[in-house]
């Protein structure tokens, strides 16, 4: 069995287990074995096929022996398998919460023969837009995720839920018809939809031609990264649905909008050079999406803004396109993974004991419950860039990157980035103090302060106090233990990153057509 052939597993069992889960019916626990065991095992193909692609070259292989062109290309680079390895571990945590949710509510918030096949659907579309290899197979692995999304998001079937689920559907739809009619347009052009064919090809083309097909692809992933101004749909649609649900698509949804950026970026259109307006995208995505959060009184809208406007950081690595910057931008992309679901698993732990997710509402906590305290906070310093956390690494790196090129514009985008970071601390702050350090019998002074925000979205919401399963603790404990553990071993995952920067600026991009395997 040659390494190649471990490629197709990454995608493949996910479906397996979706089949499974959804054949079991309610045998809740052979569903949560399954997908347990099938989260684990790609973790470890995703490590395995690291190590192998580190030490020599990508793996790639044509499913179902099909020659190039007319083949799937699965492709499996640095990049994909630390991205694959990382969605595993977060799937993995934000799974375990959802079982632990689900044995202590029933099946109100995660019905069990609904959630688990489509938990694994989603898992395999991820998993699959990351390893494509080529345009369509990307889109496919975008409409396998965004099925799956669509039953995820209105678990509940609540009026709320369905009415944003409608909303994220629609814009959906619009960024995939953007995506498939790009597609199109580029196999007109070129004749392919080949990433590698793509890369070698595009030159061949007029320039006026390159920054249409480039522009189209622009849009269409800007859609689904929630870049400014193309996230107007991001913080009405997450919070409403179930804890564990927001809590992966925060992490990983945008991300792989994000990812889909960083490979046309820097290996398709390598020569058509749109950084000017990508940095000032990404100082608008940065500031509008953290005075968002500062204007928020729910603590599940200020992480929505948040996520909107830490996009924005990645963005502007990726528009300095230096090796340093793409580098310090995986850095931060996985840094934000991590963080971000970190973060919401916590604020769903804050709305099972407070009864509210709403600043207004919730206090004294801290006396209550100072382990919820710690994981809350822990995150929240680090989100918001505070020395030595992972947070304040990855921008520091990216400032560094962009103050080496010294112009203006790039001056522009560091203080940008230094107010957005003081303005999400400010954001997460004031919810700590808020909803832990104050207590109930506060003065009417504290009270005057924060009357502003009564008019904000769901100030007042309020909902039912429920136990805090052991499960969904521990969950949410080895996310704050992994987010740390970006802190401490920022050294060798930074080396990693700074060696995928490399990668994918070299001149010779993607894979070898002629080496590539035929799988069957």
């Amino acid at each position: 069995m040659t390494p190649s052939l471990l490629v197709p597993l990454v995608v493949g069992l996910p479906l397996v287990g979706a089949a499974v889960t959804l054949v079991a019916g309610r045998r809740r626990r052979l569903q949560v074995g399954v997908s347990i065991g099938t989260l684990t095992l790609t973790f470890a193909l995703a490590v395995a096929m690291f190590v192998i692609v580190d030490a020599g070259t990508p793996l790639a292989v044509s499913v179902g022996g099909w020659p190039l062109p007319f083949g799937i290309v699965l492709y499996v680079d640095r990049l994909a398998a630390l991205l694959v390895a990382v969605s595993s571990v977060v799937l993995l945590a934000v799974l375990l919460f959802s079982v632990g949710q689900g044995a202590a509510d029933g099946d109100d918030e995660t019905p069990v023969s609904i959630f688990h096949p489509s938990y694994l659907i989603l898992a395999a579309g991820i998993f699959d837009a990351f390893i494509a290899g080529d345009l369509f197979n990307l889109y496919v692995g975008f409409e396998i995720l965004l099925v799956a999304s669509y039953v995820l998001i209105t678990l509940g079937s609540t009026e709320s839920r369905i009415r944003t689920g409608v909303v994220y559907i629609v814009v959906s739809l619009v960024s995939s018809v953007l995506f498939l009619s790009a597609i199109a347009v580029i196999y007109g052009a070129l004749g392919t939809v080949n990433m590698a064919h793509i890369a070698e090809r595009m030159t061949e083309l007029p320039d006026n031609v390159q920054l249409v097909l480039h522009l189209l692809l622009l849009v269409a992933f800007s859609v689904k990264a929630a870049v400014f101004p193309l996230s107007f749909w991001l913080p009405d649609s997450y919070p409403t649905a179930p804890a564990p649900v927001t809590a992966v698509f925060a992490g990983l949804l945008t991300k792989v909008g994000v990812y889909a950026l960083i490979r046309t970026e820097t290996q398709l259109f390598a020569d058509s050079d749109v950084n000017v307006l990508l940095l000032i995208v990404a100082l608008a995505t940065m500031i509008v999406g953290v005075l968002g959060a500062v204007a928020q009184a729910e603590l599940k809208r200020i992480l929505s803004f948040t996520l909107v406007s830490h996009v924005g950081y990645m963005i502007f690595g990726l528009a300095v396109v230096t090796e340093a910057a793409i580098g310090a931008t995986i850095y931060y992309m996985v840094h934000h993974i991590v963080v971000q679901t970190t973060l919401f698993l916590a604020v769903g732990l804050i709305e099972r004991r407070a009864g509210s997710t709403s600043i207004l509402k919730v206090k004294g906590l801290l006396t209550a419950a100072p382990l919820l305290a710690a994981l809350y906070l822990i995150p929240a310093l680090n989100l918001g860039g505070l020395p030595p956390f992972s947070g304040f690494i990855g921008k520091y790196a990216l400032f560094d990157a962009a103050a080496q090129i010294g112009s203006p514009l790039m001056y522009t985008l560091i203080a940008g980035g230094i107010v957005t970071s003081l303005l999400t601390l400010y954001a997460l702050m004031r919810a700590w103090n808020l909803s832990f350090w104050r207590e109930e019998d506060d003065s009417v002074e504290t009270e005057a302060r924060i009357q502003h925000l009564g008019g904000a979205p769901a100030a007042d919401e309020v909902s039912e106090r429920r136990v805090i399963p052991r499960i969904m603790t521990a969950a949410t404990v080895g996310m704050v233990a992994v987010s740390v553990g970006l802190t401490v071993f920022a050294g060798p995952l930074y080396d990693i990153c700074d060696r995928i920067g490399v990668g994918l600026l070299e001149p010779v991009h993607l894979f070898d057509l002629g080496e590539v395997e035929e799988s069957s």
